[in-house]
């Protein structure tokens, strides 16, 4: 063809294949590293809500008419109401981090003609944890503990009347109709307590979060400083047979935690619905058994009977000299079973998956035993 020498001119040229300037990179970029700190999901356990439920729909205002019948009468409809605000508790949810701190129900419709009514607004339904406090200017108004329940937050307001429903033997042609009323608004505080089977409970620097990144995926937080958790953490140990426990790192205590010395009460309320108790002690320290001491006059001045749950005494940091030392005088003062082993290089934490699965097992048929279901994650 006389035009194929300037169809090669005009075009454009090809990328090189020998070239490695000219050659067109197509392999996939990388994903940027995430650090460690961008990783972690904090558990969020309070939230601030403000809940308004759906406005109604005003009411109708017509007048019916047809060629052969001009003065029909009021036909103007109802308006629709307004959606509610629901809180629903679901077992897949874990944490307040989801919740947005605000809400407002679906409009109900304005009342139409020919004694249409306008449609209701549709109910917003806000998933919340199993376990969700929710309070009212310091007051519990509602607690959800099971699976699928409910409580309605904020209500949507009536829908207006239209003015056939002011028709009367006095009054044949009304004109009168009513506007929609305003939802209920309201402020709400949601506040979660842990439902995890198990939590880790210790002085700082005892450990726990060290032991949680052990048995679990997990990734709480690890430094030589005390107070380095900040947040609860929730690990899942995976056994066999598809069996999740799920462990708690609480944040470490101090004396007078009941008191509210620290953060005691934010921490204490998170060990108040573990099912049984893992006490971590270091047993590098002089005398470890008053740690564990100390830990139970915490938990029984905050709630009496909280330490006489089931539990088992864990002495980490076994890998030290001391430690080996302080063991068999842990063992000689404690009552309870003491499982030493080392979070760090993860010396016998085998025994400790093994007798962790044997206090929920306990618990899940004690709780059959009472009818009841057990939490399972």
């Amino acid at each position: 063809s006389p035009w194929k020498p300037l169809l090669l001119l005009l075009s454009p040229p090809a990328f090189s294949t020998t070239c490695a300037r000219c050659a067109k990179d197509r392999r996939l970029r990388q994903k940027r590293a995430i650090s460690e700190r961008q990783l972690t999901r904090y558990f969020m356990d309070q939230r601030k809500v403000r809940v308004v439920g759906g406005h109604g729909g005003g009411g109708g205002h017509s007048f019916y008419s047809e060629p052969r019948k001009v003065f029909g009468g009021p036909d103007g409809g109802n308006g629709g109401d307004g959606g509610h605000v629901i809180l629903k508790a679901d077992q897949q949810m874990k944490s307040l981090s989801s919740v947005f701190p605000f809400y407002q129900g679906f409009h109900g419709e304005r009342g139409g003609s020919k004694n249409c009514y306008g449609a209701n607004g549709a109910h917003m339904y806000v998933k919340v944890p199993v376990g969700t406090l929710v309070k009212e200017d310091g007051k519990v108004v509602a607690d959800l503990t099971q699976h699928g329940e409910e409580y309605i937050a904020a209500y949507g307001g009536a829908g207006g009347k239209g003015n056939r429903f002011f028709l009367s033997n006095e009054n044949r042609a009304p004109k009168l109709f009513t506007p929609g009323e305003p939802g209920q608004e309201r402020v709400l505080h949601l506040e979660l307590k842990t439902t995890a089977h198990a939590g880790l409970v210790g002085f700082p620097n005892a450990g726990k979060s060290s032991l949680l990144r052990a048995i679990s995926r997990a990734k709480p937080a690890v430094a030589a400083y005390p107070f380095t958790t900040l947040n609860p953490h929730v690990g899942i140990v995976h056994y066999q047979d598809f069996e999740q426990v799920a462990v708690a790192d609480i944040p470490g205590l101090i004396k007078g935690a009941h008191q509210n010395r620290g953060l005691g009460m934010a921490f204490l309320k998170h060990i108040e619905r573990c099912r049984f108790l893992l006490f971590v002690v270091d047993l590098s320290v002089p005398q470890p058994w008053i740690q564990l001491q100390d830990l139970k006059c915490e938990l029984e001045a905050y709630e009496k009977g909280l330490s006489e749950r089931p539990c088992v005494v864990i002495g980490n940091k076994i890998d030290l000299a001391q430690s080996r030392i302080n063991l068999p005088l842990l063992r000689e003062q404690v009552a309870e079973r003491v499982i030493a082993l080392s979070a760090l290089t993860g010396d016998n934490l085998e025994e400790l998956l093994l007798h962790l699965r044997e206090l929920y097992d306990t618990y899940v048929k004690t709780e059959q035993s009472r009818g009841q279901s057990p939490v399972r994650w």
